[in-house]
C-alpha cells in the first residue's frame, strides 16, 4: 500500500513538474509577443499629436460655446430661451464626451522621448456615437424651436426630425465598428436613408415656414439650414476614408480629425447662428435693440 502511495505521489509530482515546465515555456514564448503587440502602433508621433490637439481644442471650443449660449439667454425674449438652452445643452454634452475621448486617446498611447507606443488600452471611439445619439436630434429641435412655429407644427417637426436623426446614428454605428468595408458600406447606406429624409425636410418641409419668418432673420435661418446640411454632409465623407488607399495611421487620423471638424461646425457653429436668429427675432417682435 505504501509502495502504491509512493508511486502515485511520484507520478503526481512528475506531472506537476511537466506542467510547470510547459507553462513556463509558453509564458516565455508568449511574453515577448504580447509585449510587442502592446507596443505596435501604425500612428506616427505627428499623427498622434494632431489628433491629441484636435480633441483638446474641440473640448475648449464646446465648453466656451456652452457658456456663451447659456449666458446669452438673458439677451433674448422668453419665447427663444428654450432654443438657446437646448443649443447650449448640445455643446455641453459634446464638451463632456470630447473630454472622455481625449482621456481615452491619452490612455491608449504613451509618448516618451519621442517614441510612441501603444499601452494596450483600446481607444474608445464609441463615445462619439453616444454623443451623436443625444446631440444630433437636439440640433434639429433647436432649429425648429427658434423658428417659433405653431405648437402643432413644432411638435410634429421636432418628433419626426428627432426620430430620423436618432435612427441615422443607430444605423451608422455597426458600420463604424465593422472590421470590413463591405459591412461598413451596408450600414452606411442604410444610415443614408434617414439622412436624405432630414435633408428633404430642411429644404422642402421647412421652406414655407422660413418664408413666414421676419425679414431680418430669413437669411440667417437659410444659412443655419445650409450649415446643417453642409456639416452633416461632411460626416459621410469622413465615414468613407477607410475606403481610400491611405495607411492605417493616416486613416485613423483622418477619421478622428474629420469628425472633430464636423462637430465644431455642426454644434458650436450652428449654436452661434441660433443665438443670432433669437436676438434678431426678439428685436423684431419686441422692439429691443438688436445685439446680433
Amino acid at each position: 500500500m505504501t509502495t502504491l502511495n509512493e508511486a502515485a505521489s511520484g507520478a503526481a509530482e512528475a506531472i506537476r513538474e511537466v506542467a510547470t515546465t510547459a507553462a513556463t515555456t509558453v509564458n516565455e514564448a508568449a511574453g515577448p509577443a504580447m509585449a510587442a503587440a502592446a507596443q505596435e502602433t501604425s500612428l506616427t508621433v505627428f499623427q498622434y499629436l494632431l489628433v491629441y490637439n484636435a480633441f483638446s481644442f474641440t473640448f475648449a471650443t464646446m465648453a466656451a460655446a456652452t457658456l456663451f449660449l447659456w449666458f446669452g439667454r438673458s439677451q433674448v425674449a422668453p419665447a427663444y430661451k428654450t432654443a438657446l438652452t437646448i443649443s447650449g445643452l448640445v455643446t455641453f454634452i459634446a464638451a463632456y464626451h470630447y473630454w472622455r475621448i481625449f482621456e481615452s486617446w491619452e490612455s491608449a498611447y504613451t509618448l516618451q522621448d519621442g517614441v510612441l507606443t501603444a499601452t494596450g488600452y483600446a481607444f474608445n471611439n464609441a463615445y462619439r456615437y453616444v454623443d451623436w445619439l443625444l446631440t444630433v436630434p437636439l440640433l434639429l429641435i433647436e432649429l425648429v424651436l427658434v423658428m417659433r412655429l405653431s405648437q402643432k407644427e413644432t411638435t410634429s417637426k421636432a418628433l419626426t426630425l428627432g426620430f430620423a436623426a436618432a435612427l441615422m446614428i443607430v444605423l451608422g454605428y455597426p458600420g463604424e465598428i465593422a472590421g470590413d468595408n463591405a459591412t461598413r458600406a451596408l450600414w452606411g447606406t442604410l444610415s443614408t436613408i434617414p439622412f436624405l429624409y432630414i435633408v428633404w425636410q430642411l429644404f422642402v418641409g421647412l421652406g414655407k415656414s422660413i418664408d413666414s419668418q421676419p425679414e431680418n432673420v430669413r437669411g440667417l435661418i437659410k444659412q443655419a439650414r445650409l450649415l446643417t446640411f453642409a456639416s452633416w454632409g461632411f460626416y459621410p465623407i469622413v465615414y468613407m476614408i477607410p475606403y481610400t488607399n491611405l495607411g492605417g495611421g493616416a486613416v485613423q487620423t483622418g477619421v478622428e480629425v474629420g469628425y472633430t471638424i464636423a462637430d465644431i461646425v455642426a454644434k458650436a457653429g450652428l449654436g452661434i447662428l441660433i443665438y443670432m436668429i433669437a436676438v434678431r427675432k426678439s428685436q423684431a417682435e419686441h422692439g429691443e435693440p438688436a445685439r446680433a
